[in-house]
């Protein structure tokens, strides 16, 4: 059973930092209205594939993580303040950008992006590189287990 966990645990984590990943490139790709509107939309209709894969990460991170002896190493402690982080972020931070940016299109009259949207979308690409920097830093205290 404690196998089954780990590779559920493994595979969920490997798709979502394939999401993530590929949907900044996504993002940076669109140069005209049309396409940012298309781009802004894509999260919404793919939106339900990150928050169960995020609820099973978290799920079976507990799971395999209910020794309490886990709760006394630094390594778990830290993943777990880690992995909220990056949730505040993904759940909180980036949804308001991407409105934000959605608002500004909305306002925009014309076939090019405004510079207003870019600078959201750069302040954006910000936080989305400060998750990726979290999920390396997960994988890096998951695997070597420091402390």
């Amino acid at each position: 059973m404690y196998s089954l966990l780990v590779s559920i645990h493994i595979a969920t984590a490997v798709m979502g930092l394939e999401a993530a990943f590929g949907f900044l490139i996504v993002a940076k790709s669109a140069k005209i209205e049309s396409q940012a509107k298309y781009t802004l939309e894509l999260p919404k209709k793919l939106e339900l594939i990150p928050k169960i894969g995020s609820i099973t990460l978290l799920v079976t991170g507990i799971i395999l993580g209910i020794h309490p002896s886990l709760f006394a190493t630094g390594w778990y402690i830290a993943s777990l303040v880690l992995y909220f982080a990056a949730q505040v972020i993904v759940i909180g931070l980036l949804p308001k950008k991407m409105r934000e940016q959605a608002d500004i299109l909305a306002q925009h009259a014309g076939g090019g992006l405004p510079d207003s949207y870019i600078a959201v979308g750069k302040q954006a690409g910000k936080l989305e590189r400060i998750t990726h920097l979290l999920a390396f830093l997960l994988i890096l205290l998951m695997y070597y287990k420091p402390f």
